[in-house]
């Protein structure tokens, strides 16, 4: 394999075996929810630097979880990442995760990005923001998140399903900020406002969006930048068809879903993983999310790409993620209740 990297990538089930496991100081298990190449590339260089092997296992976080719980003290895995705090919440829950004390480390990110007690550490951020058509609608129209409840935006909104992580933990958000009853109040709102029933994911709000189906779509930001990107005709010219506003400027500022990674439990190769946490928040790395999949650096004074940069600097909700956890059982009760599909 190139440069001594493996990677394996596994649909989990029940019937795997359970694997039997000892330190190698020459390997890092890593255990990962995200599916980026950006990510792969770094491991390899990684490798290349320490001489120590990444082996990879790709999933879905609460396969990965389950796959961790099944294990036990047999398991492989070293570190797991995830794309959703949710998951993260999950895996401290669940007790997949172990606490580090590692100052030196976890200082490199703000205080609203890591878990408290050293369980994990936030890797990248992605702004979930309101997308809005150029020539249908004034940003001076919009302001936050709650406005998105008034009248005026009646058969406007597009926005994914409630099972997207993205929207639970935005939902989550509004119960910290707003009380069950206030973010019900919304969603009902909310919910009656949409466009269309919830389909598709967020590149499928802004290409609606182009569509003429909605005027407005609640989104990552990430997305639109892979759309400015993109190969396909199509996208790229839906791209240049839409803008971004920050909600809440006035006020607790834009919710960010955050991925973020933690030592497992049963690590084997502890300081391997701890080693490979700190060269993916390293300024190089960091730039390269950036760069490559337009997602927020998590550490201060790294470069954006132009396209970011024409986002604008925006106020982000300093709630600690590890915090939103709490609130997901009222998220999920709240979609149930609206109708919230």
């Amino acid at each position: 394999m190139k440069s001594g990297i493996r990677f394996l990538v596994i649909a989990v089930t029940c019937t795997l075996l359970l694997p039997s496991c000892s330190g190698d100081v020459n390997e890092v298990n890593v255990y990962s929810g995200r599916h980026y190449r950006v990510d792969e590339e770094l491991f390899r260089e990684f490798t290349e630097r320490t001489g120590i092997r990444v082996n990879l296992i790709k999933a879905d976080s609460d396969q990965l979880i389950n796959r961790l719980l099944v294990e036990g003290r047999n398991t492989c895995a070293d570190l797991f990442i995830t794309a959703d705090v949710g998951r993260l919440y999950r895996a401290v829950e669940d007790g997949v995760l172990m606490s580090v004390d590692a100052p030196e480390l976890f200082q490199l990110v703000p205080e609203n990005l890591r878990h408290p007690d050293g369980y994990w550490i936030g890797l990248t951020a992605r702004a979930r923001v309101i997308a809005y058509h150029l020539a249908r609608v004034d940003p001076g129209e919009l302001d936050s998140y709650e406005d998105l409840a008034l009248d005026q935006w009646r058969g406007r909104i597009l926005v994914r399903s409630s099972q997207s992580h993205y929207n639970q933990t935005l939902v989550a958000s509004m119960v910290a900020a707003n009380g069950v009853e206030g973010a019900t109040d919304w969603a009902v709102a909310l919910t009656a406002n949409m466009a269309q029933p919830p389909r598709g994911n967020d590149r499928d709000q802004m290409k609606a969006l182009v569509a003429g189906i909605g005027d407005v779509a609640i989104v990552n930001t990430y997305y639109l930048g892979l759309l400015h990107r993109s190969d396909n005709e199509e996208e790229h010219r839906v791209a240049e068809q839409v803008g971004l506003f920050f909600p809440n400027q006035k006020g607790r500022g834009a919710h960010i879903n955050l991925s973020g990674m933690g030592v497992t439990t049963h690590a084997k190769n502890k300081q391997n993983a701890l080693q490979l946490m700190a060269f993916l928040l390293e300024k190089d790395a960091q730039q390269r999310f950036a760069f490559e999949n337009f997602e927020y650096p998590v550490t201060e004074g790294v470069e954006l790409p132009e396209i970011m940069k024409s986002w604008g600097d925006f106020k982000v909700d300093t709630i600690n993620a590890s915090r939103l956890g709490n609130y997901l059982p009222d998220a999920m009760m709240i979609f149930n209740k609206v109708g919230w599909q």
